[in-house]
């Protein structure tokens, strides 16, 4: 509250100034605290680094001198001149193992001219180098031209890390082998436990082969060209490892030889995107080991220096907002004494003013207020009360209260007077009858309340006249009793009227059954002209066969005979299957919802029109897998609801040549779709909103009544569906008919 005060008093400019000069402030603190950041950082790392690489000359040193001291042993120069057999062999490898235990190498080895190790100190081991070739090691190739050699690099039988010390063995000047030491550098590398910092040693090409960090060995600082790829590959440096060069995404040049480089931090692969990976910015020193040669780097984190300086930040930031705060609430407290001076006059007219208004209030309330003390005695009365009761305020004041109140009244108040004013209690509110200066009564409304005052207890009495809700509760009364007269005599009217209406529903279904039969009849009758076709040529075959076979048995041909009844049997199949569709089409529906299989409603709607099918030369597309879907209806309802859309169909298309109905089936929202399409003319699109309408049709005279789309609307609606129809974008009328789905059914039928 005090800064907003501030602000809201002083110019915007001022806050303009205060928000530059805190910008400045902090940049200059930034830049302060980075700077001395990055030199304490730099001193330590510099420390650091030369504490390691005292360490590892150290650990050099020791080692260093051996391959030349060993080179004068007179066991390892006979073994090279005089006696190279296996005896001799063993001896050398024996003292080799001692000395090698005695100075904490990792191997120690002697090599012939050739380059092959004839004894070594690991010879009982199963990575024993006796006999291997080392020929192509550079420390060899140094060795036999008559110089000491230093070489980093993977065994190539170990496949460990180490660095090698190899000393040339000469007899009477002549170079006959070498000496070699293998020492192990991983101790450095163990022994190094600080977080912030990482070390690198590198090679002379600038491969890193000593690191704290695991992911770093064998990577380079700086990409290799292909040709010193090539080089390093062919010595067996480093075994098969690809050395590719660390992923540095910024490198700074500083004044004093450091560099400020950011790089991905994680697995290093070649060419791999940087897109989100994580990063880290890190120092670089390095220094270069003539003698030795290799190169130690180490790489300081920068998340010290940029948590040192985000302290800064922040303790300048909260040094100069406690400052400003400060300076705003001296200034505040100055400005809000003026104001609380100025407040305390304000308050002190206003007071006054609320005086005044609250006795108008109460002069003017529409309730009489009446104010008692401790023993009930009128100490101040309103206007209202004045007009209720026809008393002036001057003529009640120190008389009992009782005087506005009949005889039977006046009792319950002063007791409740008598009682609040000993103990605590509740508001007293009561329905009384009120006596008026001229002895006429009326009803009031009294709550009489306490009043605590500085001069003791007062009582607060307000009165309401309530001669009008009076008057309005005996209409009330009067009209809630009419009310449920009226609603006994509305009540028997509506159960006569409901008995009535349960009749013309049972009515109603069972018209709408009949109808829903007489159509299905209508179709049978239909049906009887192809099926008294149908009939015709067995019976006329039977009729053959059988004077046939009476012929054949008068002489005695039986064979012929049981062909000829076989045939007849055949015939009589046929025909059953023909009045097959008569039966299952006419029988009535069981009304109760089951499962149903859409391929039985296939077949039984094909048993019923294939004799009309055949005629119209009609081809139907019915939906693959039927076997799998179920939804849940009546199967006869569903038939006859399939046939009457197929044959609506086939009366479509009945002066086309080539007559064809596509059947999809889809899934959609817990219902199974199908889909009727036809190649007919379609319908008008003013007449789609009427198709289902009772009596509705566009076929020609003799063909139909228009009730059979109605009616399997019905059934559809019946059963839990819905059937809409729509023209088809290529020309046709499309039917959908969409039915629950019994996915309980169909899960179990595919497991």
């Amino acid at each position: 509250m005090i800064l907003a005060r501030y602000f809201s008093s002083y110019r915007p400019l001022t806050t303009i100034v205060l928000v530059l000069i805190f910008i400045i402030l902090l940049t200059q603190v930034a830049l302060l605290s980075r700077q001395q950041a990055m030199q304490n950082m730099q001193q330590r790392a510099q420390a650091d680094m030369n504490r390691y690489l005292l360490s590892l000359q150290q650990k050099l040193d020791r080692y260093k001198d051996l391959p030349r001291l060993l080179s004068t042993h007179s066991e390892l120069t006979n073994t090279l001149l005089y006696d190279p057999s296996n005896d001799a062999k063993m001896r050398a490898s024996l003292y080799l193992e001692q000395v090698n235990d005695v100075i904490g190498a990792s191997d120690t080895y002697l090599m012939n001219a050739k380059g092959v190790a004839i004894a070594a100190s690991n010879w009982s081991e199963d990575a024993s180098f006796v006999g291997r070739d080392f020929s192509f090691r550079p420390y060899f190739q140094d060795a036999i031209e008559g110089r000491s050699g230093r070489y980093f690099a993977l065994g190539t039988t170990s496949k460990k890390r180490g660095y090698f010390f190899s000393y040339p063995v000469a007899h009477r000047g002549q170079i006959i082998g070498a000496v070699i030491v293998k020492i192990d550098l991983n101790e450095i590398e163990k022994d190094w436990n600080d977080a912030t910092t990482d070390l690198l040693v590198s090679d002379e090409d600038g491969v890193i082969f000593i690191s704290t960090r695991e992911d770093w060995k064998f990577h380079t600082l700086t990409p290799l060209s292909e040709t010193d790829v090539q080089r390093i590959y062919k010595s067996l440096r480093y075994g098969d490892y690809p050395l590719t060069s660390l992923q540095i995404i910024k490198r700074q040049q500083r004044d004093d030889g450091s560099q400020l480089i950011t790089l991905v931090d994680g697995k290093v692969i070649r060419n791999s995107a940087l897109d989100g990976a994580r990063t880290g910015e890190y120092l670089l020193q390095s220094t270069t080991v003539n003698d030795a040669g290799f190169t130690v780097s180490i790489l300081a984190s920068m998340k010290p220096v940029h948590r040192q300086v985000l302290n800064a930040i922040m303790l300048a930031a909260f040094i100069y907002i406690a400052v400003i705060l400060l300076i705003m609430v001296v200034l505040s407290r100055r400005r809000i004494v003026k104001e609380r001076t100025r407040f305390k006059r304000r308050e002190l007219a206003s007071l006054e003013k609320n005086e005044a208004r609250i006795r108008d209030i109460i002069d003017n309330t529409h309730a009489g207020l009446v104010t008692l003390d401790m023993g009930g005695l009128v100490e101040s009365f309103n206007r209202t009360a004045e007009k209720l009761f026809g008393y002036r305020e001057e003529d009640v004041k120190r008389q009992h209260f009782s005087v506005f109140l009949v005889e039977a009244d006046r009792t319950v108040c002063w007791q409740h007077i008598t009682t609040m004013a000993k103990e605590p209690g509740s508001d007293l509110m009561i329905e009384a009858s009120g006596k008026r200066q001229n002895g006429t009564c009326f009803p009031i409304e009294i709550t009489i309340g306490k009043m605590p005052r500085e001069d003791g207890l007062r009582f607060i009495v307000t009165i309401h006249d309530i001669t009008q809700r009076k008057e309005y509760e005996l209409a009330l009364q009067k009209a809630q009793t009419e009310l449920e007269s009226r609603v006994r005599e509305r009540t028997l009217d509506l159960t006569c009227a409901n008995v009535k209406l349960r009749d013309e529903i049972e009515l109603h279904q069972n018209t709408q059954n009949e109808l829903i039969q007489t159509a299905k009849l209508a179709v049978l009758g239909q049906m009887s002209a192809g099926i008294n076709h149908e009939l015709n040529q067995p019976l006329t075959a039977i009729r053959a066969y059988a004077d046939n076979a009476r012929q054949f048995l008068k002489m005695d041909r039986l064979e012929p005979v049981e062909q000829n009844l076989s045939e007849i049997s055949q015939l009589t199949e046929r025909m059953a299957k023909i009045i097959h569709p008569l039966k299952e089409f006419s029988r009535k529906t069981s009304g109760q919802a089951e499962s149903v299989c859409m391929k039985s409603v296939r077949d039984g709607a094909m048993s019923i029109m294939y004799g009309r099918l055949s005629r119209e030369k009609v081809v139907i597309s019915w939906p693959p897998r039927l076997e799998s879907c179920f939804v849940l209806g009546d199967i006869v309802r569903i038939e006859q609801v399939m046939v009457n859309l197929i044959g609506n169909a086939i009366q479509a298309m009945e002066s086309l040549p080539d007559k064809r109905i596509d059947i999809t089936l889809t899934y959609h929202d817990t219902k199974q779709v199908l889909d009727v399409r036809d190649y007919g003319p379609g319908i008008p699109d003013e007449e789609l909103g009427r198709v289902f309408e009772p009596f509705y049709t566009t076929k020609k005279a003799g063909q139909g009544l228009g009730l059979g789309l109605s009616i399997s609307y019905r059934i559809i609606d019946s059963l839990g569906g819905e059937l809409s129809v729509s023209n088809h974008s290529e020309g046709g009328a499309l039917f959908k008919l969409a039915l629950p789905a019994d996915t309980a059914r169909a899960t179990l039928i595919k497991n």
